[in-house]
């Protein structure tokens, strides 16, 4: 019985060492086949899987990364003076008429001109007699507008001419014409982005 014991305990003792070293055999084999370059010989190499940007998005990451992105506050845009009109009010009973002088808002056409080419997006002062250099951003909506101006001016006397006295001498009714001309100019100019609209005078009578 003692020398099953024995054997017993030699083969637990030659096991137990069996496993130390294979365990050790494949650590180095491991961390060489890792760590060691893949020019080296190995029983196999490891491939590495990467996500490929697709050539949309790179297109699209290079023009994010160059287009800059000009964010205009109210007040901060270009003011366009429609000037000052008497128009007749939509009363029934008696007649009574409004005076009113508006300023319309625009943003800058940054982005649009980046995207052509057109020059700088930032006004200032250049050229040898320090004259003053037109901001093609700002230049390219001023122009337009302008153009328009018939229209504009069309459009606001067809609006506050179908208005009443009560409709307008409120303030809540003042906000209310405004919302109501951004978005008659807005859908009639889509191609200007309209920032807000100004009452320079507003008198009912």
């Amino acid at each position: 019985m003692k020398n099953v014991l024995k054997i017993l305990g030699l083969v637990g003792k030659i096991f137990l060492y069996l496993i130390v070293v294979a365990g050790s055999l494949l650590s180095l084999v491991t961390a060489y086949i890792v760590l060691a370059p893949d020019d080296l010989p190995k029983p196999f190499h490891l491939s590495y899987l990467y996500p490929t940007p697709t050539p949309e998005a790179t297109v699209e990451a290079v023009e994010e990364e160059h287009v800059e992105v000009h964010e205009v506050k109210p007040g901060e845009g270009i003011m366009i003076d429609t000037g000052t009109k008497i128009i007749n009010l939509a009363e029934t009973t008696s007649k009574k008429y409004i005076r009113i002088g508006l300023v319309v808002e625009f943003a800058p056409m940054y982005e649009e001109v980046a995207a052509q080419g057109s020059g700088s997006s930032g006004g200032g002062h250049g050229g040898e007699e320090g004259a003053a250099v037109e901001d093609p951003a700002v230049t390219k909506v001023t122009t337009g507008v302008n153009a328009r101006l018939p229209m504009i001016n069309d459009t606001i006397i067809t609006l506050i001419s179908s208005k009443t006295f009560e409709e307008l001498y409120t303030a809540t009714g003042k906000e209310a014409l405004r919302g109501e001309l951004i978005q008659k100019l807005q859908g009639m100019m889509p191609e200007y982005k309209i920032i807000g609209v100004y009452f320079t005078e507003f008198v009912v009578e």
